[in-house]
């Protein structure tokens, strides 16, 4: 029996429904830390009992579950991160925050959607964004807004760019087909279910997306540490591995 919704389109789904639940979450008066366990926990569990309706022959891979080592061999696997950007959803102020759901098949990402709730907005693999014309001058590059990497800074100072500071790694990657920066880059530690679903949309709207040597991102893994990220306009994308190969050669103790 042919499934009801197509997967990009329930992929959309579940991240909207986990954004209103997180919403709701975030009026009921819990700060802090309590605010934040209680986010994760829910989202999971909005997430979760989907998949379980909707796709129950899927595995799944989450931040928010125990890794099931079955995944590995099977066809489908959904790869979500509940809420990504945790400290800025404990910001009550703050919107750059996400929900990421992702479908790995036949050995690649096949669907995607990611959820910005706090600024009503899903972007999905199935209606891929529009990536707007980008202005002149240096590149912008969406950083971290606590601990933007040194690496990313001198990358920047190199093409006579800029950095715009965020949050989540969804957001930073939706800056880029928003048109509000012009290339991601991240080193230092992530793992798949902080990209999947931002790739994936990225993919579809025609963005470069790769491992910062170039190298293809890989899902699906039995470590799912990917702890580097490039993801920008395709125009761009050559300045950034040839930059980034550089910087990388003549960082101390390279050989």
């Amino acid at each position: 029996m042919k499934p009801a919704l197509d997967d990009a389109v329930l992929a959309a789904e579940l991240a909207r429904a986990a954004g209103a639940a997180l919403l709701q979450l975030r009026t009921g008066g819990r700060t802090g830390q309590d605010l934040k366990d209680a986010a994760d926990a829910a989202a999971q569990v909005v997430l979760a009992d989907l998949l379980a309706r909707h796709r129950p022959d899927d595995a799944v891979l989450s931040e928010e579950a125990v890794d099931d080592p079955a995944r590995l061999l099977a066809r489908r696997v959904w790869i979500i991160d509940p809420l990504d950007g945790t400290r800025e959803y404990g910001e009550l102020d703050r919107d750059d925050w996400a929900v990421h759901v992702a479908l790995w098949a036949g050995g690649d990402l096949v669907a995607g959607a990611i959820a910005l709730p706090a600024r009503d907005v899903v972007y999905d693999t199935a209606t891929p964004p529009v990536v707007p014309p980008s202005p002149p001058g240096g590149p912008r590059l969406a950083v971290s807004r606590t601990r933007p990497p040194a690496f990313v800074t001198a990358l920047a100072e190199r093409f006579g760019g800029s950095l715009v500071p965020m949050g989540s790694a969804g957001v930073k990657c939706a800056a880029v087909w928003r048109g509000e920066a012009d290339a991601y880059v991240h080193s230092g530690g992530q793992y798949e279910w902080d990209s999947a679903a931002p790739v994936a949309v990225a993919r579809a709207a025609g963005l470069h997306t790769s491992r910062i040597d170039g190298s293809p991102l890989r899902y699906n893994q039995p470590d799912p540490t990917l702890p580097d990220l490039l993801v920008c306009r395709p125009e761009r994308a050559d300045e950034m591995l040839t930059g980034i190969a550089a910087m990388v050669a003549s960082a101390p103790g390279h050989p």
